[in-house]
């Protein structure tokens, strides 16, 4: 019997750690940390992972290639509308086959989904691995699927009539189910309900990566602990409380794996991960300890619960071993007391600056717009006091109304619209109109382009201070793009830095447009010796000669070096032999 767990990730670097956690445990005896083959006789569990670039049709087609007896789908805000095209389609080609959901978006309301998508068998409900092992138990006594010879309709798919009492396998089959918690499933008689099942210990949770095959140039993530302390209305950890850490030794050893294979990046999805400090400190310094000088870990933190000794171990690691994630969501009171938040805006300030004063760690900060209390002027703050923290990334995302979390039951009294799909993205609020989040959403289009890239840094430090504040520069920016048909448009590179080019020689003020034509020639060298150059750019012919004799390596090491002649006669030479350890860009010197 072959139970087939479908992930459809965002991303093809991204891989889906809970149908790998399910197997895993599933292939594991209770307590046992080693997978040792199947752990249920007769059953054999598979893994598919797709994305949702993947075109649908050829998911189908190799999910019934693959010919399951069972299919469970792991279901997001970002992939639920693509698994449920596949459940519709997958069972009128594979009629015998079980479908089952799990995962956060559709735990919440199981037995009216059940109801709505007659094709589903059942959905596992919270916390997977148990219920997942449970569910093999009940399929261990049949030895196929449920529905194997009794294939009707889509339309037509209905749960037995109490009179129809299942003999044999298939009754065991159905009271072994009655005793799985965390399953909502179509039985004889109807839609059974189980309650989820409490919380596990989740040092009982067996590792996920026995080798990486598979994962080579992806993002491998990592879970220490689960829950979350706090109670952000916005978010679904806030239902659950209870935070549990993986036992530390066996987390040392896990990442030992990762070190000595020199995985490139390791991605810990604990939702606070600093939120009790011991377990953080002895992963950290584990960490730096056994660098290998390639890996990097990203973590998820509370910057204010950073005290002088996290901080001292922070400024001790290389360049790069670590990025930080820091979710501000907003700097305006109001709004962080109602979103349930604790957060002291002041300790955050004087940490992020700490932390840039180390040169060594990537800090992504995050803001949310949508939330209440929080109108347009209120953003604009917000997002000016964020960028004066100068993170590596400044993530401008925009509310989703989770189903289940408290923001969702607020939803009419905060005027809360939002889109009827997942990811369930805010429209308008009591506070913002939905012209304002198009604003916003231009605006969060030019800081991915012209910060998040970090490939225009010497630009804004000249450019920003020609406007009233950064805000206003990106929202001119923004402006500009939709008043010429830019936005919407997939751009390369190059124009980018035509665009820009364009819109300063519109804008400038106390500076010469030579001068900002120099920043941006840096800025497109700083990364890469690029081939192309703009159409701004000084001719360099005239100066051949003179870069020959200034810079005689140029012409032996190729792409390794570029010299330049700047329009201000400044001559810069770009080594990409020698990279800046964090921002990964060419090592600058003045020639002349």
């Amino acid at each position: 019997m072959k139970f087939l767990l479908v992930a459809i990730n965002a991303k093809y670097i991204h891989s889906n750690p809970g149908v790998y956690s399910l197997k895993t445990y599933a292939e594991c005896s209770q307590g046992d940390q080693e997978p040792k083959g199947p752990g249920l006789p007769g059953v054999h569990v598979e893994i598919a992972e797709y994305t949702i670039n993947n075109q649908m049709e050829k998911i189908l087609e190799d999910i019934y290639r693959r010919k399951p007896d069972a299919v469970g789908f792991s279901c997001y805000i970002w992939n639920v509308v693509h698994a449920l095209e596949l459940v519709r389609d997958l069972h009128k080609v594979l009629p015998d086959t079980d479908i089952w959901l799990g995962g956060p978006e559709v735990s919440f309301d199981a037995p009216e989904l059940l109801e709505r998508e007659p094709e589903l068998l059942g959905v596992m409900k919270g916390e997977g691995e148990e219920t997942f092992a449970g569910l093999l138990g009940c399929y261990e006594v049949l030895g196929t699927s449920v529905r194997s010879g009794q294939s009707r309709g889509a339309g037509e798919l209905e749960a037995p009539e109490e009179s129809e009492v299942p003999e044999g396998d298939e009754a065991l089959f159905w009271s072994r189910m009655e005793a799985v918690s965390g399953l909502a499933y179509r039985g004889p008689g109807g839609i059974f309900n189980h309650p989820v099942r409490p919380v596990m210990d989740m040092s009982r949770i067996p590792f996920l990566y026995p080798n990486l095959e598979g994962f080579e140039n992806r993002i491998v993530y990592y879970e220490s602990s689960r829950g979350c302390p706090f109670s952000c209305s916005y978010c679904l950890s806030s239902i659950d409380k209870s935070v549990r850490f993986r036992d530390l030794e066996l987390v040392k050893r896990e990442l030992a794996f990762f070190l000595e294979r020199r995985v490139p990046q390791v991605k810990f999805v604990d939702r606070t991960f600093n939120c009790k400090k011991s377990h953080a400190m002895e992963i950290w310094r584990y960490i730096l300890d056994h660098d290998n000088g390639v890996t990097n870990f990203h973590f998820e933190i509370a910057a204010d619960l950073l005290d002088e000794e996290a901080l001292d171990l922070i400024g001790r690691m290389r360049p790069g071993l670590i990025q930080l994630e820091i979710g501000v969501q907003s700097t305006n009171p109001r709004t962080i007391r109602e979103i349930h938040r604790q957060m002291d805006l002041s300790q955050v300030r004087r940490i992020a600056a700490r932390i840039n004063a180390g040169h060594n760690v990537h800090q992504h900060l995050d803001l949310i717009a949508g939330l209440p209390y929080e109108d347009y002027d209120s953003f604009h703050r917000s997002f000016n006091e964020v960028y004066a923290m100068e993170p590596e990334q400044l993530q401008l995302g925009f509310l989703k109304v989770l189903k289940g979390s408290h923001m969702y039951h607020m939803a009419s009294e905060y005027g809360l619209v939002y889109r009827g799909l997942p990811p369930y993205e805010v429209l308008s609020t009591k506070w913002l109109s939905y012209g304002d989040v198009l604003r916003l959403k231009g605006i969060e289009d030019m800081v991915e382009v012209y910060y998040n890239s970090r490939q225009f840094t010497k630009t804004l430090e000249l450019l920003v201070p020609e406007f009233e504040d950064p805000f206003v520069m990106f929202e001119e920016l923004a402006g500009y793009y939709e008043e010429n048909g830019l936005t919407g448009l997939n751009h390369s590179r190059l124009a980018r830095y035509e665009i820009m080019h364009d819109f300063i020689s519109r804008h400038m003020g106390r500076r010469s447009l030579q001068e900002y034509r120099d920043a941006l020639v840096c800025d497109l060298y700083l990364r890469e010796n690029a081939k192309s150059r703009p159409s701004f750019a000084l001719d360099q012919s005239p100066y051949k000669n003179r870069l020959r004799t200034l810079a005689p390596e140029l012409h032996r090491l190729g792409a390794q070096l570029h010299a330049e002649v700047l329009g201000s006669g400044r001559i810069v030479q770009f080594d990409y032999r020698s990279r800046d350890p964090l921002t990964r860009n060419a090592l600058v010197t003045v020639l002349e």
